[in-house]
């Protein structure tokens, strides 16, 4: 699998990422902007991780779209989820399960 690891989230959600050596992290400060800043997202490839407050707050549509997409493959962090929906994630990205 090709591309690169993409963050999406408020500035307090994403410094633990940046301190981790995360480049592509995108700072959210205006909830109008967010429709536009995944539908971006989308035409990438790799993983983009979103916090699940700011994916709650998106449109039905992009949320279908978020739910169908495998490349980019979309892990929502924060709030429900968690450890299974990562694991899930990643093997439908890569194909194999790495917690087995």
């Amino acid at each position: 699998m090709g591309g690169e690891l993409m963050v999406i989230g408020d500035p307090d959600f994403n410094i633990g990422f940046r301190l981790a050596g995360i480049r592509n992290v995108i700072d959210v400060t205006d909830q109008s902007s967010v429709p536009e800043i995944v539908e971006e997202a989308l035409t990438k490839k790799g993983i983009v991780i979103i916090n699940y407050d700011i994916y709650k707050s998106l449109p039905i549509q992009i949320k279908l779209k978020i739910e169908e997409s495998i490349e980019p493959t979309f892990v929502k962090v924060g709030g429900e989820g968690g450890v299974e929906e990562v694991r899930e994630k990643i093997r439908k990205a890569i194909g194999v399960d790495l917690w087995k």
